[in-house]
Protein backbone atom coordinates (compact mmCIF):
# COMPACT_ATOMS: atom_id res chain seq x y z
CA UNK A 1 0.00 0.00 0.00
CA UNK A 2 2.92 2.64 0.58
CA UNK A 3 4.55 1.64 -2.46
CA UNK A 4 1.20 2.21 -4.25
CA UNK A 5 1.16 5.74 -2.46
CA UNK A 6 4.59 6.88 -3.48
CA UNK A 7 3.96 5.77 -6.96
CA UNK A 8 0.60 7.39 -7.69
CA UNK A 9 2.31 10.43 -6.25
CA UNK A 10 4.61 10.24 -8.99
CA UNK A 11 1.74 9.84 -11.27
CA UNK A 12 -0.23 13.31 -9.70
CA UNK A 13 3.14 14.84 -10.94
CA UNK A 14 3.98 15.35 -6.91
CA UNK A 15 7.86 16.06 -6.91
CA UNK A 16 8.54 13.04 -4.44
CA UNK A 17 11.80 11.04 -4.57
CA UNK A 18 12.97 7.84 -3.10
CA UNK A 19 14.73 9.49 -0.61
CA UNK A 20 11.78 11.34 0.60
CA UNK A 21 9.81 7.93 0.56
CA UNK A 22 12.73 5.80 2.44
CA UNK A 23 12.96 8.79 4.97
CA UNK A 24 8.83 8.07 5.54
CA UNK A 25 9.44 4.49 6.19
CA UNK A 26 12.45 4.92 8.63
CA UNK A 27 10.09 7.11 10.60
CA UNK A 28 7.34 4.41 10.33
CA UNK A 29 10.02 1.64 11.66
CA UNK A 30 11.17 3.21 14.14
CA UNK A 31 7.62 4.28 15.76
CA UNK A 32 8.18 7.84 15.44
CA UNK A 33 4.03 8.27 15.29
CA UNK A 34 1.08 6.30 16.94
CA UNK A 35 -0.49 3.57 14.71
CA UNK A 36 -3.45 6.26 13.62
CA UNK A 37 -4.47 7.26 10.23
CA UNK A 38 -4.22 11.21 11.25
CA UNK A 39 -0.85 11.06 12.44
CA UNK A 40 0.81 9.40 9.55
CA UNK A 41 -1.15 11.90 7.10
CA UNK A 42 0.33 14.42 8.94
CA UNK A 43 3.59 12.36 8.69
CA UNK A 44 3.86 11.58 5.31
CA UNK A 45 2.57 15.12 4.06
CA UNK A 46 5.15 17.14 6.23
CA UNK A 47 8.55 14.70 4.53
CA UNK A 48 6.66 14.00 1.15
CA UNK A 49 5.41 17.84 0.06
CA UNK A 50 8.34 20.32 -0.66
CA UNK A 51 5.90 23.07 -1.36
CA UNK A 52 2.09 23.96 -0.49
CA UNK A 53 1.17 24.37 -4.12
CA UNK A 54 1.10 21.06 -4.38
CA UNK A 55 -0.92 20.24 -1.17
CA UNK A 56 -4.25 19.88 -2.76
CA UNK A 57 -2.92 17.00 -5.28
CA UNK A 58 -1.50 14.97 -2.04
CA UNK A 59 -4.76 14.89 -0.57
CA UNK A 60 -6.34 13.55 -3.07
CA UNK A 61 -4.10 10.61 -4.01
CA UNK A 62 -4.18 10.09 0.08
CA UNK A 63 -7.67 9.92 -0.50
CA UNK A 64 -7.77 7.71 -2.87
CA UNK A 65 -5.34 5.34 -1.51
CA UNK A 66 -6.49 5.26 1.80
CA UNK A 67 -10.06 4.78 0.92
CA UNK A 68 -12.10 4.13 3.63
CA UNK A 69 -9.96 4.89 6.37
CA UNK A 70 -10.98 7.73 8.39
CA UNK A 71 -8.50 10.58 8.67
CA UNK A 72 -9.55 13.18 11.24
CA UNK A 73 -11.59 13.02 14.10
CA UNK A 74 -14.13 15.07 14.57
CA UNK A 75 -14.04 17.47 17.45
CA UNK A 76 -15.67 17.99 20.18
CA UNK A 77 -18.42 20.11 19.67
CA UNK A 78 -18.97 22.73 22.44
CA UNK A 79 -21.56 25.46 23.12
CA UNK A 80 -24.20 25.66 20.65
CA UNK A 81 -26.23 29.25 21.12
CA UNK A 82 -29.76 28.22 21.93
CA UNK A 83 -30.86 31.26 20.71
CA UNK A 84 -29.49 30.50 16.58
CA UNK A 85 -32.28 27.55 17.25
CA UNK A 86 -34.85 29.58 18.70
CA UNK A 87 -34.21 32.27 16.14
CA UNK A 88 -35.18 29.99 13.30
CA UNK A 89 -38.02 28.28 14.56
CA UNK A 90 -40.87 30.52 12.98
CA UNK A 91 -39.24 29.78 9.83
CA UNK A 92 -38.53 26.12 9.46
CA UNK A 93 -41.25 24.32 11.76
CA UNK A 94 -44.75 23.56 11.01
CA UNK A 95 -47.37 24.07 13.95
CA UNK A 96 -48.08 20.70 14.31
CA UNK A 97 -43.85 20.27 14.88
CA UNK A 98 -43.80 23.34 17.25
CA UNK A 99 -46.53 21.71 19.33
CA UNK A 100 -44.02 17.97 19.65
CA UNK A 101 -41.31 20.45 20.49
CA UNK A 102 -43.33 21.69 23.50
CA UNK A 103 -44.55 18.51 24.62
CA UNK A 104 -41.03 17.48 24.95
CA UNK A 105 -39.56 20.20 26.58
CA UNK A 106 -38.58 22.85 24.13
CA UNK A 107 -35.41 23.83 22.72
CA UNK A 108 -33.86 24.15 26.65
CA UNK A 109 -34.47 20.48 26.77
CA UNK A 110 -32.86 19.81 23.58
CA UNK A 111 -29.90 21.17 24.13
CA UNK A 112 -29.32 19.60 27.60
CA UNK A 113 -29.56 16.27 25.49
CA UNK A 114 -27.12 17.63 23.09
CA UNK A 115 -24.30 18.06 25.94
CA UNK A 116 -25.13 14.98 26.50
CA UNK A 117 -24.84 13.26 24.03
CA UNK A 118 -21.46 14.64 23.14
CA UNK A 119 -20.23 13.41 26.74
CA UNK A 120 -21.22 10.02 26.18
CA UNK A 121 -19.38 10.21 22.60
CA UNK A 122 -16.34 10.87 24.35
CA UNK A 123 -16.40 8.54 26.71
CA UNK A 124 -17.78 5.70 24.56
CA UNK A 125 -16.95 6.60 21.05
CA UNK A 126 -19.20 7.01 17.89
CA UNK A 127 -18.90 3.37 16.30
CA UNK A 128 -19.76 1.13 18.93
CA UNK A 129 -23.01 -1.00 19.06
CA UNK A 130 -25.35 -0.23 16.17
CA UNK A 131 -26.95 -3.22 14.89
CA UNK A 132 -30.34 -1.82 16.95
CA UNK A 133 -32.35 1.03 16.24
CA UNK A 134 -32.06 1.34 20.01
CA UNK A 135 -28.36 1.79 19.82
CA UNK A 136 -28.97 3.86 16.51
CA UNK A 137 -30.83 6.28 18.79
CA UNK A 138 -28.43 6.24 21.43
CA UNK A 139 -25.71 7.72 19.09
CA UNK A 140 -27.74 10.23 17.63
CA UNK A 141 -28.13 8.45 14.15
CA UNK A 142 -31.73 7.24 15.22
CA UNK A 143 -34.49 8.64 12.62
CA UNK A 144 -36.33 9.96 15.19
CA UNK A 145 -33.74 11.39 17.53
CA UNK A 146 -33.57 14.98 17.55
CA UNK A 147 -29.57 15.07 17.76
CA UNK A 148 -26.94 13.32 14.86
CA UNK A 149 -26.30 13.11 11.38
CA UNK A 150 -29.25 10.89 9.88
CA UNK A 151 -32.25 11.96 12.72
CA UNK A 152 -35.20 13.19 11.00
CA UNK A 153 -36.77 15.41 13.69
CA UNK A 154 -38.50 18.95 14.12
CA UNK A 155 -35.75 19.86 16.53
CA UNK A 156 -32.93 18.09 14.58
CA UNK A 157 -29.49 19.35 14.67
CA UNK A 158 -27.19 18.04 12.21
CA UNK A 159 -23.72 17.49 13.42
CA UNK A 160 -20.74 16.21 11.47
CA UNK A 161 -22.14 15.38 7.72
CA UNK A 162 -21.50 17.18 4.69
CA UNK A 163 -24.51 17.03 3.90
CA UNK A 164 -28.78 16.81 5.10
CA UNK A 165 -30.44 13.64 4.56
CA UNK A 166 -33.94 15.14 5.44
CA UNK A 167 -33.70 18.94 5.04
CA UNK A 168 -35.47 19.12 8.44
CA UNK A 169 -32.11 19.95 10.51
CA UNK A 170 -32.49 23.91 12.20
CA UNK A 171 -28.56 24.29 11.95
CA UNK A 172 -25.73 22.76 10.19
CA UNK A 173 -22.74 22.80 12.82
CA UNK A 174 -20.15 21.41 10.83
CA UNK A 175 -16.23 22.05 10.38
CA UNK A 176 -15.36 22.62 6.63
CA UNK A 177 -12.03 21.96 5.32
CA UNK A 178 -11.59 23.64 1.73
CA UNK A 179 -9.22 23.57 -0.52
CA UNK A 180 -7.44 25.68 -3.06
CA UNK A 181 -8.47 26.65 -6.58
CA UNK A 182 -5.22 25.54 -8.35
CA UNK A 183 -4.56 28.60 -11.37
CA UNK A 184 -2.25 25.71 -12.82
CA UNK A 185 -5.22 24.13 -14.30
CA UNK A 186 -4.81 23.67 -18.36
CA UNK A 187 -7.90 25.75 -19.77
CA UNK A 188 -10.31 22.83 -21.79
CA UNK A 189 -10.99 25.73 -23.84
CA UNK A 190 -9.48 29.07 -24.41
CA UNK A 191 -12.67 31.03 -24.83
CA UNK A 192 -12.81 31.76 -21.37
CA UNK A 193 -9.39 33.75 -21.62
CA UNK A 194 -10.78 35.88 -24.91
CA UNK A 195 -13.96 36.22 -23.02
CA UNK A 196 -11.99 38.21 -20.40
CA UNK A 197 -9.87 40.00 -22.69
CA UNK A 198 -12.98 42.30 -23.12
CA UNK A 199 -12.12 43.46 -20.00
CA UNK A 200 -8.90 45.94 -21.38
CA UNK A 201 -7.77 48.91 -20.90
CA UNK A 202 -4.46 49.35 -22.13
CA UNK A 203 -1.88 52.73 -20.93
CA UNK A 204 1.83 52.88 -21.27
CA UNK A 205 3.38 53.02 -18.02
CA UNK A 206 6.64 52.50 -16.46
CA UNK A 207 10.22 52.61 -17.85
CA UNK A 208 11.06 53.28 -21.42
CA UNK A 209 12.25 49.72 -22.45
CA UNK A 210 10.62 49.14 -25.64
CA UNK A 211 11.51 50.51 -29.14
CA UNK A 212 8.54 52.68 -30.70
CA UNK A 213 8.91 51.73 -34.24
CA UNK A 214 7.02 54.71 -35.48
CA UNK A 215 8.60 57.22 -33.32
CA UNK A 216 12.44 55.89 -34.53
CA UNK A 217 10.97 56.28 -38.28
CA UNK A 218 9.68 59.80 -37.55
CA UNK A 219 12.84 61.07 -35.63
CA UNK A 220 15.31 59.48 -37.81
CA UNK A 221 13.94 61.23 -41.38
CA UNK A 222 13.67 64.65 -39.21
CA UNK A 223 17.19 64.55 -38.66
CA UNK A 224 19.18 62.66 -40.91
CA UNK A 225 21.06 60.04 -39.12
CA UNK A 226 19.21 57.28 -36.63
CA UNK A 227 17.51 58.63 -33.57
CA UNK A 228 15.75 55.57 -31.54
CA UNK A 229 12.79 56.10 -29.63
CA UNK A 230 11.89 54.10 -26.62
CA UNK A 231 8.75 53.91 -25.00
CA UNK A 232 7.16 52.35 -21.70
CA UNK A 233 5.36 48.65 -22.69
CA UNK A 234 2.29 48.55 -23.51
CA UNK A 235 0.00 47.09 -20.50
CA UNK A 236 -3.38 46.15 -19.30
CA UNK A 237 -4.07 48.64 -16.19
CA UNK A 238 -7.31 47.12 -15.22
CA UNK A 239 -7.00 46.11 -12.02
CA UNK A 240 -9.47 43.47 -10.74
CA UNK A 241 -10.61 41.87 -7.37
CA UNK A 242 -11.93 38.27 -7.65
CA UNK A 243 -14.09 36.78 -4.72
CA UNK A 244 -14.42 32.92 -4.65
CA UNK A 245 -17.41 31.07 -3.22
CA UNK A 246 -15.79 27.45 -1.77
CA UNK A 247 -17.19 25.01 -0.27
CA UNK A 248 -19.97 23.10 0.54
CA UNK A 249 -22.23 22.97 -2.90
CA UNK A 250 -19.20 24.72 -4.92
CA UNK A 251 -17.28 21.28 -4.76
CA UNK A 252 -19.62 20.64 -7.79
CA UNK A 253 -18.41 23.69 -9.75
CA UNK A 254 -14.48 23.02 -8.87
CA UNK A 255 -13.01 22.38 -12.45
CA UNK A 256 -15.16 25.52 -13.81
CA UNK A 257 -14.16 27.41 -11.17
CA UNK A 258 -10.37 26.45 -11.48
CA UNK A 259 -10.28 27.25 -15.23
CA UNK A 260 -11.67 30.91 -14.47
CA UNK A 261 -9.15 31.66 -12.09
CA UNK A 262 -6.20 29.96 -14.34
CA UNK A 263 -7.27 32.20 -17.18
CA UNK A 264 -7.75 35.75 -14.96
CA UNK A 265 -4.07 35.42 -13.56
CA UNK A 266 -2.94 35.03 -17.12
CA UNK A 267 -4.77 38.01 -18.27
CA UNK A 268 -4.72 40.52 -15.08
CA UNK A 269 -1.40 41.39 -14.17
CA UNK A 270 -3.20 43.73 -11.37
CA UNK A 271 -5.13 40.90 -9.32
CA UNK A 272 -6.01 39.83 -6.09
CA UNK A 273 -8.32 36.75 -5.11
CA UNK A 274 -10.27 36.02 -2.14
CA UNK A 275 -11.97 33.24 -0.90
CA UNK A 276 -15.59 33.52 1.38
CA UNK A 277 -18.47 30.92 2.43
CA UNK A 278 -21.96 31.64 0.50
CA UNK A 279 -22.33 35.16 1.22
CA UNK A 280 -19.73 38.28 2.42
CA UNK A 281 -19.26 39.19 5.86
CA UNK A 282 -16.75 41.03 7.89
CA UNK A 283 -13.97 38.62 6.95
CA UNK A 284 -12.69 36.74 4.21
CA UNK A 285 -8.89 34.71 3.31
CA UNK A 286 -6.60 34.19 1.14
CA UNK A 287 -5.82 30.25 2.11
CA UNK A 288 -8.51 27.70 3.03
CA UNK A 289 -6.19 25.86 4.80
CA UNK A 290 -5.70 28.43 7.65
CA UNK A 291 -8.99 30.59 7.25
CA UNK A 292 -9.82 30.03 11.01
CA UNK A 293 -6.23 32.11 11.83
CA UNK A 294 -5.46 34.21 9.14
CA UNK A 295 -8.65 36.24 8.06
CA UNK A 296 -8.63 39.50 6.79
CA UNK A 297 -11.17 42.06 7.64
CA UNK A 298 -13.52 43.03 4.80
CA UNK A 299 -13.46 46.47 6.24
CA UNK A 300 -9.38 46.36 5.19
CA UNK A 301 -10.20 45.54 2.06
CA UNK A 302 -12.59 48.19 1.52
CA UNK A 303 -10.32 50.90 2.26
CA UNK A 304 -6.85 49.53 0.28
CA UNK A 305 -8.29 48.87 -2.83
CA UNK A 306 -9.59 51.94 -5.10
CA UNK A 307 -13.02 52.78 -6.66
CA UNK A 308 -10.78 51.70 -9.64
CA UNK A 309 -10.73 47.97 -8.91
CA UNK A 310 -13.18 45.59 -10.67
CA UNK A 311 -14.98 43.32 -8.52
CA UNK A 312 -15.99 40.08 -9.63
CA UNK A 313 -17.75 37.37 -7.28
CA UNK A 314 -17.97 33.93 -8.50
CA UNK A 315 -20.45 31.34 -6.67
CA UNK A 316 -23.50 29.50 -6.99
CA UNK A 317 -25.73 31.90 -4.24
CA UNK A 318 -27.42 29.09 -3.17
CA UNK A 319 -27.67 28.94 0.85
CA UNK A 320 -30.46 30.08 3.00
CA UNK A 321 -31.93 33.14 2.71
CA UNK A 322 -31.31 34.28 6.17
CA UNK A 323 -27.25 33.88 5.56
CA UNK A 324 -28.48 36.58 3.57
CA UNK A 325 -30.60 39.08 5.14
CA UNK A 326 -30.36 37.95 8.66
CA UNK A 327 -27.48 38.89 11.87
CA UNK A 328 -26.35 35.11 12.67
CA UNK A 329 -27.85 33.64 9.47
CA UNK A 330 -24.09 32.06 9.00
CA UNK A 331 -23.29 28.29 9.01
CA UNK A 332 -20.14 28.91 10.62
CA UNK A 333 -19.90 31.58 12.51
CA UNK A 334 -22.15 34.50 14.05
CA UNK A 335 -22.03 37.19 11.81
CA UNK A 336 -23.32 40.52 13.56
CA UNK A 337 -24.26 41.74 10.29
CA UNK A 338 -26.18 40.48 7.66
CA UNK A 339 -24.70 39.36 4.37
CA UNK A 340 -26.91 42.27 2.52
CA UNK A 341 -25.14 44.91 4.77
CA UNK A 342 -21.34 43.95 3.44
CA UNK A 343 -22.70 43.62 -0.42
CA UNK A 344 -24.31 47.32 -0.04
CA UNK A 345 -21.22 48.71 1.42
CA UNK A 346 -18.81 46.71 -1.82
CA UNK A 347 -21.67 48.36 -4.38
CA UNK A 348 -21.17 52.06 -2.74
CA UNK A 349 -17.30 51.71 -2.45
CA UNK A 350 -16.63 50.10 -6.16
CA UNK A 351 -18.29 51.55 -9.43
CA UNK A 352 -18.10 48.28 -11.45
CA UNK A 353 -19.08 44.85 -9.74
CA UNK A 354 -20.93 41.85 -10.88
CA UNK A 355 -21.41 38.03 -9.71
CA UNK A 356 -20.56 34.75 -12.05
CA UNK A 357 -22.84 31.89 -11.42
CA UNK A 358 -22.00 28.47 -12.25
CA UNK A 359 -25.53 26.93 -11.66
CA UNK A 360 -27.47 27.01 -15.19
CA UNK A 361 -29.45 30.12 -15.62
CA UNK A 362 -32.78 27.88 -16.48
CA UNK A 363 -32.23 26.60 -12.55
CA UNK A 364 -32.26 30.23 -10.84
CA UNK A 365 -35.83 30.31 -10.44
CA UNK A 366 -35.91 27.53 -7.98
CA UNK A 367 -33.64 28.74 -5.95
CA UNK A 368 -34.84 31.77 -3.72
CA UNK A 369 -31.75 32.50 -2.36
CA UNK A 370 -30.57 33.49 -6.66
CA UNK A 371 -33.22 35.61 -6.80
CA UNK A 372 -32.51 37.54 -3.51
CA UNK A 373 -28.61 38.08 -4.75
CA UNK A 374 -29.14 38.89 -8.14
CA UNK A 375 -31.48 41.84 -6.36
CA UNK A 376 -28.59 42.77 -4.42
CA UNK A 377 -26.63 43.17 -7.77
CA UNK A 378 -28.45 44.63 -9.24
CA UNK A 379 -29.15 42.46 -11.39
CA UNK A 380 -25.73 42.51 -12.40
CA UNK A 381 -25.59 38.28 -12.04
CA UNK A 382 -24.24 36.36 -15.09
CA UNK A 383 -23.91 32.67 -15.54
CA UNK A 384 -20.52 31.18 -15.80
CA UNK A 385 -20.63 30.30 -19.45
CA UNK A 386 -18.57 31.88 -22.34
CA UNK A 387 -22.30 33.64 -23.36
CA UNK A 388 -22.17 34.72 -19.42
CA UNK A 389 -18.48 35.88 -19.37
CA UNK A 390 -18.60 38.17 -22.45
CA UNK A 391 -21.74 39.61 -20.90
CA UNK A 392 -20.11 40.33 -17.39
CA UNK A 393 -16.90 41.92 -19.14
CA UNK A 394 -18.91 44.00 -21.33
CA UNK A 395 -20.94 45.41 -17.86
CA UNK A 396 -17.64 45.74 -15.96
CA UNK A 397 -16.02 47.80 -18.51
CA UNK A 398 -19.23 50.25 -18.96
CA UNK A 399 -19.80 50.46 -15.06
CA UNK A 400 -22.68 51.65 -13.55
CA UNK A 401 -21.58 54.01 -10.30
CA UNK A 402 -22.31 52.75 -6.92
CA UNK A 403 -25.54 51.77 -6.87
CA UNK A 404 -27.41 51.49 -3.16
CA UNK A 405 -29.50 48.14 -2.03
CA UNK A 406 -30.42 49.42 1.27
CA UNK A 407 -34.34 49.54 -0.12
CA UNK A 408 -34.26 46.15 -0.56
CA UNK A 409 -33.59 45.34 2.74
CA UNK A 410 -36.22 47.37 4.63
Amino acid sequence: MFLRFFTELKAAKVPVTLKEYLMLMEGMDRSVIDRKVEDFYYLSRSVLVKDEKYLDRFDVVFGHVFKGLELLQAEQIKDIPAEWLKRLTDTFLTEEEKKQIEEMGGFEKLMEMLQERMRQAQQQGEGEGDDEDGDENRRGNGRNFPIGANGYHPEGIRIGQDKGRHGKAIKVWDKREYKNLDDQVELGTRNIKVALRRLRKFARVGQPDELDMKGTIKETANKGYLDLVMQPERRNTIKVLLFFDIGGSMDSHIKVCEELFSAAKTEFKHMEFYYFHNCLYEAVWKDNRRRHAEKIETWDLLNTFGKDYKVIFVGDATMSPYEITYPGGSVEHWNEEPGAIWMDRVAQHWNSVCWLNPTPQRHWDHTPSIGLMKQLMGERMFPLTLEGLDAAMRELVRGGGPTSIRPLLS
